[in-house]
């Protein structure tokens, strides 16, 4: 029968990984809110020109999908050191 890929054992850095990721979440959270309270208490702010004849609510939303992206990329990255620092052959920190 098939059966998974690679042996999983215990995930020493969860906990630590799954904190990050709240921590990312409200981050992204903040900055996506104040996104929201401009469109929504002065939403003539939205259509000012900011970059290269762009609007605000334009470059604020590309930068979003950009910090997005950016902030994937950093969870990756960090997730990977935990692991490689707490799941070792021994389970030791």
């Amino acid at each position: 029968m098939h059966g998974p890929a690679a042996k999983l054992g215990a995930d020493h850095a969860a906990s630590k990984k799954s904190k990050l990721g709240v921590i990312l979440f409200f981050i992204y959270f903040i900055v996506y809110s104040g996104f929201v309270v401009i469109g929504l208490v002065a939403p003539e702010l939205m259509g000012v020109h900011v970059l290269s004849n762009q609007n605000l609510a334009i470059v604020y939303g590309f930068g979003l999908i950009i910090l997005a992206i950016i902030m994937g990329f950093i969870y990756n990255s960090m997730c990977n050191k935990l692991e490689k620092k707490m799941n070792n052959k021994e389970g030791k920190l």
